[in-house]
């Protein structure tokens, strides 16, 4: 064990394209990547991440995975799943990863920290999410998740997260108009962001001969801010406007994340490691940071996570280059940019999950490639990136460019 830490680079990182996903009530037939077992989109990702580089996968010291909807075809160890079906050494262990929303984001920080340490030398770090096929809330099944002294602690109870956004509106004073503005600004720069470089094919079966789905089809690039507005509030009831009558309900579908399908990868290792195989880092992790906040306003937490990371950096907030808040909600980045000042050019500049789609245990990965190739093609140096997550708590990392 090295008795300082070494540095973690990513040598790179890719994801599959977005499908789109669907809710267990959607009678509409399955997005471009629904036909495939999550087992097999995480394969083809991982398996295209490894050709991309050239070295021998039997030096892999770990795969961490992300994956929310642990039940149905995510219920085994995904990772380790995925990792054989790509036909990949069978020495090489792996572990799922589970933060809420954050999985895919936690997982790239436990494999950097390991290496940081010394527990690890190669690591390959993302995450997996089917929302076609094991629908969000699957792993419920009807079951209180809270237990009696949660509940107790938070009477009347804990609330959905599209409520949770609604309430992050009003503490704001972010209006209906202000977040369909945003939205459709995460439409229109998905659909003009260049994503050659981070996104890899994925094949999937067709009556006659396999299919490749190369690209997004999630984004809809003509999205208006009339478009929008005229969609009815998604989470408006009689019981939440009672509970909280400061609320105006404005978040709507359009305002919201897409449930997607879609995969990520990155590989992770020592500077020292990478020098040794002829590999050249793209990025170096900096620094990392977990916080809790109000269980119940859940998706403001963001905000403690980012103070807490730039003080254990000794950064501001204007020292970087780009920022991606995950787009959970529209009010999620607007509330973290008022708090910090931060000009909205920087924040998201190449859309977010309103348009690409939020594939829980893989949106930490998608963010993670979107950060790594947006500085790329900016020229930029530092890039942060922020999630939310279920239960009021986030991450926060910080990444070089090299």
């Amino acid at each position: 064990m090295p008795t300082t830490l070494r540095a973690a680079v990513i040598v790179d990182a890719i994801r599959s394209p977005m499908g789109r996903g669907r809710s267990a009530s959607d009678s509409r037939p399955g997005g471009a990547l629904s036909s495939l077992h999550p087992v097999e989109l995480l394969a083809q990702t991982l398996r295209a991440l490894i050709d991309r580089n050239d070295f021998d996968p039997e030096i892999v010291d770990d795969v961490l995975i992300g994956c929310v909807s642990q039940a149905g075809e995510q219920a085994g160890p995904i990772g380790r799943f995925g990792w054989l079906a790509a036909g990949l050494p069978e020495r090489v262990p792996a572990l799922s990863v589970d933060r809420r929303c954050g999985s895919g984001q936690q997982a790239a920080e436990f494999a950097a920290v390991g290496v940081m340490a010394g527990n690890y030398d190669v690591v390959v770090a993302g995450g997996v999410e089917s929302m076609s096929r094991v629908p969000i809330l699957s792993a419920r099944m009807g079951a209180d998740p809270y237990g009696p002294s949660v509940a107790e602690r938070y009477a009347p109870g804990l609330i959905p997260q599209g409520v949770a956004a609604e309430l992050i509106a009003a503490r704001w004073k972010l209006d209906r108009e202000a977040l369909d503005e945003y939205s459709a600004r995460s439409h229109r720069l998905a659909g003009v962001a260049d994503t050659a470089a981070e996104i890899v094919p994925i094949e999937v079966a067709a009556a006659d001969e396999p299919e490749v789905v190369a690209a997004d089809e999630t984004i809809r690039p003509g999205t208006t801010v009339e478009d929008l507005a005229a969609l009815r509030p998604a989470f408006e009831t009689e019981e939440m406007s009672a509970r909280f009558p400061e609320i105006e309900w404005s978040v709507t579908a359009g305002s919201s994340s897409q449930l997607a399908d879609g995969a990520a990868a990155a590989l992770i290792m020592s500077e020292e490691r990478a020098e040794v195989l002829g590999l050249t880092p793209r990025a170096r992790f900096h620094s990392f940071a977990v916080a809790g906040d109000d269980p119940i306003a859940m998706l403001g937490a963001p905000i403690p996570a980012t103070e807490r990371i730039l003080e254990r950096a000794g950064m501001a907030i204007s020292d970087f280059d780009q920022i991606e808040v995950n787009e959970a909600f529209a009010p999620v980045p607007l509330a973290w940019a008022e708090h910090f000042g931060v000009p909205l050019e920087k924040v998201n500049p190449r859309g977010g999950a309103i348009a690409f789609g939020h594939p829980l245990g893989a949106s930490g990965g998608r963010l993670l490639v979107s950060l790594l190739c947006g500085l790329e093609q900016s020229g930029g140096r530092w890039g942060l990136q922020a999630m939310c997550e279920a239960g009021g708590t986030a991450n926060a990392t910080i990444i070089e460019r090299i």
